[in-house]
């Protein structure tokens, strides 16, 4: 008998397909867009935010919500009704990111047509994503696929691993989650990069994002610069590349003179703990070790690009 599977986070829903279950899913967040078969499927949750645009706007707009004690994102609670889940899949790791946990428990109390499972994810590091699509695979009935899953992919991410360990040197690499107000990744960054035969700098693995000042940037002088913010695809940062300038000290850095500040997609890759972390460490061990991942470079061209000094884009596979 197959389950009715609620997923309430974009990497939650890429963990049920990627363990053979997605007939199974009856709903998805508002959020949710990989896999392309998965988007007729009822939405499940909504944003509270008015519809702001810009980094800086949008921090505020997020902050605002948070002090009023709001959570940023709902639950739509008819629509998780209808749905009739035996299974919501979340997490509490962040109430910036998907719903809260405390919203999510509230509004299965409401629902009386049957038992429900809640499995919370909350992921801060490699193995933590490793062990929430085993937990997952578990409460779909899927036990050995979600075996199966994590073995090719961390035999993926070995075989990257061990292609950067035999490149000369390790590029200092400064990994950029927002940029208005500047915020350096941290969580599973510092291991990725660590893993691509870079040197993170500013963040440990499973430390949360850091704000820095202009003048702290200023002291790192990075070698390598990755940019990619939390929630957007790679056109929305290109179209904000005023803040290059204005966020970062641009013209001190030696990473813009020699070419090697790169943008990516921050929202289909590096921000979301599921399947397609192997992805972002392969974009990553290019970025970090381009001459050495020239294959890589093609396969992910139209998911990130290289800026200069001039601050205008250029491809990643040129």
């Amino acid at each position: 008998m197959s389950l009715r599977v609620a997923s309430l986070l974009p990497s939650a829903t890429e963990i049920v397909c990627a363990v053979g279950a997605e007939t199974d899913l009856v709903g998805i967040s508002h959020e949710c867009d990989f896999p392309e078969s998965v988007r007729h499927l009822p939405a499940l949750t909504r944003a509270r935010l008015r519809p702001v645009t810009g980094s800086g706007a949008i921090d505020r707009e997020v902050r605002t919500v948070l002090q009023q004690a709001l959570a940023v994102y709902e639950i739509e609670l008819a629509q998780l009704e209808a749905a009739r889940p035996d299974v919501i899949v979340t997490q509490d790791l962040c109430d910036v990111c998907a719903v809260s946990f405390d919203d999510v428990c509230a509004a299965t109390a409401k629902l009386v047509h049957r038992p429900i499972r809640l499995v919370n994810l909350h992921p801060t590091r490699l193995d933590d994503i490793w062990a929430d699509i085993r937990r997952v695979a578990e409460a779909l009935g899927r036990s050995a696929e979600g075996a199966n899953v994590v073995s090719a992919l961390q035999a993926r991410m070995a075989g990257i691993t061990e292609r950067s360990r035999a490149c000369a040197g390790r590029p200092r690499v400064l990994a950029i989650e927002w940029l208005d107000p500047v915020m350096i990744a941290g969580m599973w960054m510092p291991e990725l990069i660590g893993r691509a035969g870079g040197a993170p700098l500013v963040t440990r693995p499973g430390d949360h994002a850091p704000t820095l000042t202009r003048e702290e940037l200023m002291a790192l002088d990075p070698d390598v610069v990755l940019i990619t913010p939390c929630g957007f695809p790679l056109q929305r940062t290109l179209d904000e590349l005023e803040l290059f300038r204005a966020s970062l000290p641009w013209e001190s850095w030696r990473a813009p003179r020699d070419g090697r500040v790169y943008v990516a997609d921050g929202n289909a890759f590096f921000n979301r703990p599921g399947p397609r972390i192997v992805e972002s460490l392969e974009i990553l061990a290019a970025c970090v070790h381009p001459e050495a991942f020239g294959d890589v470079r093609r396969k992910h061209r139209d998911a990130v690009m290289r800026v200069a000094t001039d601050v205008h884009p250029h491809r990643f596979d040129a």
